[in-house]
């Protein structure tokens, strides 16, 4: 149970934090100067959007969770299992973000479950 629960942070908080950042960060618009002046204005307009804090917050969830799972299951394990996380990225970009994704996209993201189904039945 506990096992499931952590898989289900990482998969949904971490994803849904990479969500909550890009809307930030896209209310905010391109980054074009890279000096250090520029890029301190830059992340103190980031650092006034709600969505970013939520991210932030969502994708620390995420970190820990793995770090716990880490500490009794095997690193081969995890990070295929924690993959799943590139087709919560998809359904939630087109979701919550309205981007389109090709059918490519989600031909790879099919292999990407297919390959954790795999790796998930190799533990049994």
């Amino acid at each position: 149970m506990l096992e499931a629960l952590l898989f289900f942070f990482i998969v949904v908080a971490g994803t849904g934090g990479e969500l909550c950042v890009s809307r930030a960060m896209k209310g905010i618009g391109e980054v074009h100067d890279f000096r250090p002046r520029a890029l301190l204005r830059f992340v103190g307009q980031a650092l006034r959007i709600p969505w970013m804090w939520l991210g932030v917050a969502l994708m620390a969830l995420g970190f820990f969770s793995l770090l716990a799972i880490l500490s009794f299951l095997e690193v081969s394990f995890v990070v295929p299992v924690s993959a799943l996380s590139y087709a919560a990225g998809a359904f939630g970009a087109k979701a919550f973000l309205g981007e389109r994704i090709s059918r490519n996209r989600w031909l790879g993201i099919a292999v990407v479950c297919i390959g954790v189904t795999i790796v998930w039945w190799s533990r049994r």
